[in-house]
């Protein structure tokens, strides 16, 4: 399934304006839009990419938003199901072709 045939969403929130003139010139020398770098982000995170969720344990640690004892479990989780998807030979590709012919036979998923 192509992009254009999703509908677009705004993802919106506010931040300080110092932190705001500190990401444009991040970016600007990473040479990155917004844009294009929350979708990174997000991207990441959908993947379940292990650097980006690592970053997001320490964090959730930090701030005491999550229990430690959820936090391993989740970690556990992972790790199980990458052994799952390894014994079962499926790659990364083959799991998202799958997810398309769902959302293709089941749109109001």
């Amino acid at each position: 399934m192509s992009d254009q045939e999703f509908k677009k969403k705004r993802i919106v929130f506010d931040d300080t304006d110092v932190r705001h003139a500190q990401l444009k010139i991040r970016l600007q020398y990473d040479e990155l839009s917004q844009a294009e770098f929350f979708r990174a982000l997000i991207t990441g995170y959908i993947e379940k990419d292990r650097h980006l969720l690592k970053f997001l344990d320490t964090y959730k640690e930090k701030k005491g938003i999550q229990s430690k004892r959820k936090r391993k479990r989740a970690q556990e989780d992972l790790d199980e199901s990458d052994h799952l998807m390894g014994r079962f030979g499926i790659k990364d590709e083959e799991l998202e072709s799958i997810f398309d012919m769902i959302a293709k036979e089941r749109p109001d998923l």
